[in-house]
């Protein structure tokens, strides 16, 4: 998921139709209209992919290719879907172990260039070993893309207000309608569950027996739906800040309010601390005090700082504002200083805002609309939600809990996956994140009991890798994938300080 709630998680499946508790690949995709003696997804699978240079002005090692994939995969012969992937080869032909697929979170966001991502800071070990895979999923990017045409004012987050709730219901309802009017008959298969069936088709039409896989935020849960639907089929796998597969999707932002409460908390203890220093107060209960007295002026008289104009709405709704405590301090002491005229803004007229991805929202929603069956279709279980959630977590519980598109959305093509089964697995967890928290980590954990977690204590932010290849979860996330042993025991390290 990627801002608020729909961060690369998110900021984060489906089940076969077939056996759930211990499916085989034979068993992973839906029944088939052809014959039972022949192979319906033979067409796919032993496909011959066509490989040229991604980027004129790109690397020419780093090639791509389209991949075609049923768009239902309990009807092979009708109509197909582009998946574009990407491929940045081993660069030790010798020591060449098999393909690692990539994957970003979103669900929906862009993939293909993450082979040469610089943010993508892969060992040096990592890059000998493995053809790097990238790939837009199904609806996103170049992936056969899927637009429902939203306006940025249809995929702008609002809180729950009761004067407004009845307007709220209908714009989520309108949200919905639009994208059924756009892409009706393809919204029932864009599913995390299909997203796994594409990676299978992609790994054989690669020639690969098994694929490995690294996936951030919502990439977690679709590498914990592969490994489901594939156990046989899944080498290594590293799970960068994992979403609990319980809590498929409502539950996650619920969540997500939880820990922004948790963070606050540790916010005002840290800030109380260095008081001299930020000038926000000298206990947590001034320091809470002082931010609360700001949202109160920012919702009479908007404040105008770094080149926004910010109500109190407008400062709480970045849920990660709080999980780096050393930026927050800065920022809400600016603030305070711009709220007390004391640092006019000096910014000028602010840069024009790019306008929200269309398809990136459209495939988010999409996919957690029709992932799973939890969402309510009654617009008064949302407002129940919300105001018992502004009660217990005041700082994002309204953003979290009120109602979305998924109220109005038709349902998905399958029913949830349960997580539940013994594939190994690297999890990798900030101790402090603010789209995954540790305790959905811990519950992917649980889901997954051959898996092993790593815990970075005082990490903070949403993705615990990249950062530094030299980092403690880059160095175990690096071990296991060029030796494929998972540590004995789970392990914790420190992040470092600065």
């Amino acid at each position: 998921m990627r801002t608020r709630r729909i961060a690369p998680l998110l900021t984060a499946g489906i089940a076969a139709v077939a056996s759930l508790s211990a499916p085989t690949p034979a068993t992973a995709f839906p029944t088939s209209r052809a014959s039972a003696t022949e192979d319906p997804l033979r067409q796919y699978t032993q496909q011959q992919l066509t490989w040229q240079r991604c980027d004129a002005n790109g690397p020419a090692a780093f090639q791509c290719a389209t991949v075609k994939v049923p768009l239902d995969y309990g009807d092979p012969g009708g109509e197909k879907l582009d998946i574009a992937i990407s491929r940045l080869k081993a660069s030790s032909a010798k020591e060449r172990r098999g393909v690692l697929l990539l994957n970003p979170g979103g669900p929906g966001a862009p993939g293909l260039k993450l082979p040469v991502d610089p943010m993508m800071k892969l060992s040096a070990e990592v890059k000998r070993q493995y053809d790097l895979i990238g790939f837009d999923l199904r609806g996103a990017g170049q992936s056969s893309p899927v637009s429902c045409g939203l306006t940025p004012e249809e995929q702008d987050d609002r809180p729950y207000k009761a004067e407004t709730f009845t307007k709220d219901v209908e714009r989520a309802r309108a949200f919905a309608e639009k994208c059924q009017a756009k892409a009706g008959d393809k919204l029932p298969h864009l599913t995390t569950r299909n997203n796994a069936r594409d990676m299978d088709v992609i790994r054989a039409a690669l020639g690969e027996k098994k694929i490995s896989y690294l996936g951030v935020s919502y990439g977690t849960y679709l590498g914990a739906v592969y490994m489901q639907m594939f156990p046989q089929r899944a080498d290594r796998f590293v799970l960068d800040s994992a979403t609990d597969p319980t809590r498929i999707y409502r539950g996650m932002f619920q969540d997500m309010a939880k820990a922004a409460e948790q963070a606050f908390v540790r916010w005002t203890e840290w800030t109380a601390q260095r008081h001299t220093t930020y000038g926000l107060g000298d206990t947590p209960a001034t320091v809470r005090e002082t931010f609360r007295d700001l949202i109160a002026q920012a919702n009479r008289k908007p404040i105008r700082f770094e080149g926004r104009t910010l109500t109190g709405d407008g400062i709480r709704a970045d849920n990660r504002t709080f999980f780096h405590v050393r930026k927050a301090a800065e920022w809400i002491a600016g603030l305070k200083s711009a709220a007390e005229g004391k640092n006019p803004d000096s910014s000028g007229t602010p840069a024009q805002a790019q306008e929200p991805d269309d398809n990136y929202a459209s495939i988010a929603w999409s996919v957690m609309c029709a992932d799973t069956r939890t969402w309510s279709h009654d617009p008064e279980q949302y407002r129940r939600d919300a105001i018992r959630d502004t009660d217990r977590y005041p700082l994002y519980g309204d953003f979290a809990a009120t109602i979305t598109p998924c109220a109005f959305w038709k349902q998905g093509s399958e029913p949830q996956t349960t997580i539940d089964n013994k594939a190994g697995a690297l999890i990798v967890q900030n101790e402090w994140d603010s789209q995954t928290p540790l305790f959905a980590g811990q519950a992917m954990h649980r889901a997954l009991r051959g898996s092993r977690m790593l815990t970075v204590v005082g990490g903070e932010g949403h993705g615990a890798l990249g950062a530094d290849t030299t980092s403690c979860a880059d160095k175990n996330a690096t071990a296991y994938l060029t030796t494929g042993r998972l540590p004995a025991e789970d392990l914790t390290c420190q992040a470092p300080t600065g």
